[in-house]
C-alpha cells in the first residue's frame, strides 16, 4: 500500500477533453490495421501527417462522439473504415477519409445528407474539419453475395437511380468540372507511371472526356453518386444502399459509366458495347454518354489502381481500355 501513492502522484495531469492514454493506445492499434491500399493512397497524396496522427485522431473521435471503435475493414481503399458502437449500443461505421486535393469529405457528407437514407446509407455524425463520418451499419456488400454480373448490374442501376434528383444549389462539383479534371489527371498520371497503356488509349479517353464536358447541361444535371460499384453497394433491411459517394451534379449517365469500367474481363468476353446498350435501355438514358463516361472512368481508374498496386484488376482494366481504343480508331 505504501508504494502505491508515489506512483499515483507521478502520473501526468489530466487535461480536460484530452483522450485518456488507454484510448490512445487503442487508437494506435486501430491505425496499425490500416489497409495497405489506403496507406499507399495516403502516401501518394502526401498525407504523411494524417498517417502519423491517425492514432490520436481515432482516440479523439472515440472520446468526442462517445463511440467504441472496433474491427477495421480490410477491403477499404480510400479511408480508414471500422466498426463502431454508439453509446446506446447501436452499431455504426466510422470512416476517416484520407486528405487529398478537393473536398472529398465535404462532398460525401453533402450527398449523404441530401439522400437522407434513400439510396445511400444514413449519416449519423460528421466532422468536415477532421474528414470524419459516422454512418449506419449495413449488411454484406454486393461483392460478397456471389451474384452473376447481369443481376449485379440490375441492382446497381436500380440503387443508383434512387440517388438521382435535382439539387441545383448543393455546391457540389459539376460533371463538366469532373470531366476536365479527369482529362488532366489521366495525362499526368499516365506519364508519371511510365505510360502503362497505349498512347491512343489516352487520346481516346481525352476525346471522350472533352465531349462529356461540352455536353454538360445544368438544367439536366442531377445528384449522382460518382462511384457506383459492387463494393460500395451494401444490403440493408429495405434493400441495397450505396456508401462512399464522390458526389457530383452531372448527367446521370456518369454513374452508369462507372459500371462500364467494372468487371473488365467479363466486359471484353462479348461486344463491350452490349453493356452500355443494356444500361441505357434499363434506365432510359443516352447510350453514347454511358459509353463515353465508361471510357474515361476505365482509363482513370486503371491508372489509379496501377499506382496503388491493386492487381490483377489494374492490368485487366487497362487491357480492356487498350482493346476498346484500338477498336475505336
Amino acid at each position: 500500500m505504501t508504494g502505491a501513492a508515489p506512483a499515483a502522484r507521478s502520473r501526468p495531469p489530466v487535461v480536460p477533453g484530452a483522450p485518456r492514454p488507454d484510448k490512445l493506445t487503442v487508437g494506435a492499434g486501430i491505425a496499425a490495421a490500416l489497409p495497405a491500399t489506403v496507406r499507399a493512397k495516403a502516401e501518394a497524396a502526401g498525407a504523411h501527417d494524417w498517417l502519423r496522427g491517425l492514432p490520436q485522431l481515432v482516440a479523439e473521435i472515440q472520446e468526442d462522439w462517445a463511440v467504441t471503435v472496433g474491427r477495421v475493414y480490410a477491403d477499404a481503399t480510400e479511408a480508414l473504415v471500422a466498426e463502431a458502437t454508439m453509446a446506446d449500443g447501436s452499431p455504426a461505421v466510422l470512416k476517416l477519409i484520407v486528405p487529398r486535393l478537393g473536398n472529398a469529405a465535404a462532398n460525401e457528407i453533402t450527398v449523404l445528407r441530401l439522400a437522407g437514407g434513400d439510396g445511400c446509407a444514413r449519416l449519423l455524425r460528421h466532422d468536415v474539419a477532421r474528414q470524419a463520418l459516422l454512418v449506419e451499419k449495413l449488411g454484406p456488400s454486393l461483392s460478397e453475395l456471389g451474384l452473376p454480373v447481369g443481376r449485379r448490374l440490375e441492382i446497381l442501376c436500380d440503387v443508383a437511380s434512387r440517388v438521382w434528383r435535382p439539387v441545383p444549389d448543393a455546391g457540389l462539383p459539376t460533371g463538366a468540372a469532373k470531366g476536365a479534371w479527369l482529362g488532366a489527371f489521366i495525362t499526368d498520371l499516365w506519364e508519371r507511371l511510365g505510360r502503362p497503356c497505349a498512347e491512343r488509349t489516352v487520346t481516346h479517353a481525352l476525346a471522350c472526356a472533352e465531349r462529356r464536358v461540352a455536353a454538360h447541361d445544368d438544367e439536366r444535371a442531377v445528384l449522382v453518386h460518382g462511384d457506383v460499384h459492387q463494393w460500395n453497394t451494401l444490403r440493408g433491411a429495405d434493400g441495397f444502399r450505396l456508401v462512399d459517394p464522390d458526389g457530383l451534379l452531372a448527367e446521370p449517365e456518369y454513374d452508369l459509366g462507372v459500371l462500364m469500367r467494372e468487371d473488365p474481363v467479363e466486359l471484353m468476353a462479348a461486344d463491350p458495347r452490349d453493356r452500355s446498350r443494356w444500361l441505357a435501355a434499363r434506365t432510359g438514358l443516352d447510350e453514347t454518354a454511358v459509353w463515353e463516361w465508361g471510357v474515361v472512368e476505365r482509363v482513370s481508374t486503371g491508372l489509379v489502381l496501377t499506382q496503388v498496386g491493386l492487381q490483377p484488376v489494374a492490368t485487366q482494366m487497362l487491357a480492356a481500355a487498350d482493346a476498346i481504343a484500338a477498336m475505336s480508331t
